[in-house]
């Protein structure tokens, strides 16, 4: 079968905290919603369509938003209710398709390949969605197209509670109106850079030599052009929830160097929370592990509010260590590991209160996204050189270290 037989539906749950909020107190409805960090250094995380009226969106400082609009009702937010109902959606769509892969917790892909012998992959779509929102009541919009970034963007056309299908070969005119905004990975800086090239709407992409993109932005403009144009071959991956992430370490020769052990502890945990983060996840408990020189293994965890946060999870981690170690034993193996993972990644995050924290989180995490996972680290975590730089959220193996220095 080609990629242009492909059927795939993108779902995406509309102002999917603000609706779970809704559920919880229908007194919300209609109302302009803030959800986020209530200090006023909060950000953000969600708001309602009433909201958006007034200029107000996503990541924004909360008290900005508040200046916009007076009247809207401000909640924290309740990452553990939001899970919940995002895992009731999953089930419905784990029952009714063959194959589907969730990107985010309010986001799904499905591929519904070959199903239109059968049933017709519209009404099969449209047959789930009304499913998806008799039994949670949450409202819902998809796109169906022969590709990811096409239902991608239909869905965004869609919304609110709405759905589009986009027939086959109509995928470049569906495109060319539209802002090049809409092309997922086009952030702001990439948008501003397009800008300044008199790029402001796909048509204009469509129309230009994929050399030319190339040569301009780099793999990043190659990429571009091809979704401009309506190519995206990425196929749905199986859908599976990772539990947990951990590391360990094992010392060649045992010690009782403490700097060295909270070292290595720091690059440990900063490496698994950045993991997290670029995994779209978050965790709900931390667990450390001690192995000394006598093999006796002592482990304690503790539950923590949901985050991907290296300055919310390092002082739980550093108190754990505190609490096992005992100075006059040789250290033999120490582990960091994280688990009752959820997907959510940063709208949740968003929750924390302090906008400079998690604007610093996010600028970091882009320097290592495009430098290596150890380009920049803490002072205090130099002294680990070898923690590990693999994504454990792509379905791949870890790689094989044989030759890693201790």
């Amino acid at each position: 079968m080609t990629q242009r037989d492909r059927a795939i539906v993108h779902m995406d749950l509309d102002t999917f905290f603000v609706s779970c909020e809704r559920l919880l107190d229908n007194r919300l409805k209609g109302k302009p919603v803030l959800i986020g960090g209530t200090s006023d250094r909060g950000v953000v995380a969600s708001c309602s369509y009433e909201a958006r009226k007034f200029g107000i969106h996503s990541a924004m400082p909360m008290r900005m938003a508040k200046q916009l609009c007076p009247e809207a009702i401000v909640l924290r937010g309740n990452s553990g209710i939001y899970t919940k109902f995002s895992q009731n959606v999953t089930e419905v769509i784990k029952e009714s398709v063959p194959l589907y892969e969730k990107s985010s917790i309010d986001e799904f892909y499905i591929d519904l390949t070959g199903m239109d012998k059968f049933f017709g992959c519209h009404q099969l779509a449209s047959e789930l969605r009304q499913r998806i929102m008799k039994e949670t009541g949450l409202p819902i919009s998809f796109g169906l197209s022969i590709n990811k970034t096409v239902s991608k963007i239909a869905t965004g056309e869609a919304k609110p509670d709405n759905q589009i299908q986009i027939i086959k070969g109509t995928e470049k005119p569906f495109l060319a109106p539209l802002s090049i905004r809409k092309i997922p990975m086009v952030g702001e800086v990439t948008y501003k850079s397009l800008c300044d090239l008199g790029i402001k709407r796909i048509i204009t992409v469509q129309e230009m030599p994929m050399q030319l993109m190339h040569k301009v932005l780099g793999k990043n403009g190659l990429s571009i052009w091809k979704k401009a144009n309506g190519i995206d071959n990425s196929p749905v991956i199986q859908y599976h929830e990772r539990k947990s992430i951990s590391t360990e370490r094992t010392f060649n020769k045992d010690t009782t160097d403490v700097e060295k052990l909270r070292s290595i502890i720091i690059a440990m945990t900063e490496n698994l929370a950045y993991q997290l983060r670029r995994g779209h996840k978050l965790t709900a408990c931390v667990t450390f592990k001690i192995r000394y020189s006598d093999f006796q293994t002592y482990t304690q965890q503790k539950r923590i509010s949901y985050s991907s946060l290296d300055s919310s999870i390092l002082p739980v981690v550093l108190d754990l260590f505190k609490k096992l170690y005992n100075r006059r034993l040789l250290v033999r193996l120490i582990g960091v590991k994280f688990s009752h993972l959820v997907e959510g990644g940063h709208q949740i995050n968003l929750f924390e209160d302090d906008e400079k924290l998690i604007n610093l989180s996010t600028a970091i995490d882009k320097m290592r996204e495009r430098y290596g996972d150890r380009s920049v680290v803490s002072a205090s975590g130099m002294e680990a050189k070898s923690i590990s730089r693999w994504n454990p959220f792509t379905g791949e193996p870890p790689p094989l270290l044989p030759n890693r220095r201790r």
